[in-house]
């Protein structure tokens, strides 16, 4: 350690996901304000090399700056754990909660929290399964991944687009993923709000995204400059704000995450322009220039190199997972 103000800390990016762009381009950013706030930052990226680098380099934290597969699923969490580094973000258990949608929903349904309905679809005949949850589910559907993020591999599909529309994208999805997750397209305002938690989970001001030029807010949406617009407050009724940090918190702590997450919504379904809709939660949401949460942060008066390095800060104090010594076998 290089004194008790400045940290050397090792920023992980990429890996082997779909995301591993997105990643890279958070590490920067995330590296960039770990530096502002005066600590020494090293990106390494997530492959086979990555152990042995994190051995052997003297750090004092890792700071995870990945997203999906491997090192969002918990994956990378328990190899930090192994190491016995300390590390941003929640641990392992709650990371592979969170990245496997499907359980998520469960966990969130068990909460009593506001989910649409829908089903989960594993592999299998497309045609059939497409049948099954226009039965179950309804014609207005949203299919996704249950293991993926930043919106790749969503398809929205309207009451009228008929069942072959439905086959099609569920083999989409199984093309990058063994489960599909089918809910009812609930039509309303996109809306996301940030969850801090250092001393206590506290809800950031949740921001509105528009995306004109798409249908929502798609990977391109996200992460092309000029795509998407955000609003942050969103312009929401102050019930309707109220209720949004009330859920995002308590799905947060459903899962039981720690240090950050960002919840998705949304808000406005079924002729209720105040009906809450609980999407999905981020464990490690991007760190990017045009990512959302640095973006609610700043706008609750933590710039970016605050906001990194005091979770840069918070995990160094909490240190490594705990460690029981050995019981000696009886005799």
């Amino acid at each position: 350690m290089k004194g008790p103000d400045r940290l050397s800390i090792a920023v992980v990016q990429g890996g082997p996901s779909t995301e591993a762009e997105v990643s890279r381009a958070s590490a920067a950013g995330v590296a960039k304000a770990l530096v502002e706030a005066g600590h020494a930052a090293v990106r390494h990226e997530l492959d086979a090399f990555l152990a042995e680098s994190l051995r052997t380099g003297g750090y004092d934290v890792v700071f995870p700056a990945v997203h999906g597969a491997v090192g969002e699923d918990g994956s990378l969490q328990g190899l930090l754990e192994v190491l016995a580094l300390p590390y941003v973000g929640s641990d392992v258990l709650a990371s592979a909660l969170a990245m496997h949608k499907r359980i998520a929903r469960v966990l969130f349904e068990q909460a009593g929290l506001p989910v649409a309905r829908g089903v989960t679809v594993p592999r299998g005949d497309a045609r059939a399964a497409a049948e099954r949850v226009r039965r179950e589910v309804g014609d207005r559907l949203v299919v996704k991944p249950s293991a993926q993020g930043s919106a790749i591999g969503v398809a929205r599909i309207e009451a009228d687009a008929g069942t072959d529309a439905v086959a099609r994208a569920l083999e989409e999805v199984w093309a990058i993923d063994d489960h599909a997750i089918v809910e009812h397209f609930a039509r309303g305002r996109e809306v996301t709000c940030g969850v801090l938690d250092l001393l206590r989970a506290e809800a950031l001001p949740p921001t509105e995204i528009a995306s004109p030029r798409d249908a929502f807010y798609t990977y391109e949406a996200r992460y092309a400059p000029g795509r998407s617009v955000h609003a942050c407050p969103a312009d929401l009724p102050s019930e309707v704000t109220a209720r949004v940090q009330e859920v995002a918190v308590l799905a947060h702590r459903a899962l039981g995450c720690r240090d950050l997450s960002r919840v998705d919504f949304v808000v406005g379904d079924e002729g209720d322009p105040a009906r809450v809709t609980l999407l999905e939660v981020n464990t490690l949401p991007g760190m990017t220039a045009t990512s959302l949460y640095p973006e609610a942060a700043a706008v609750r008066g933590l710039p970016m190199s605050r906001l990194c390095g005091s979770l840069a800060a918070h995990a160094h104090a909490r240190g490594p997972g705990r460690r029981n010594e050995a019981r000696p076998l009886p005799r």
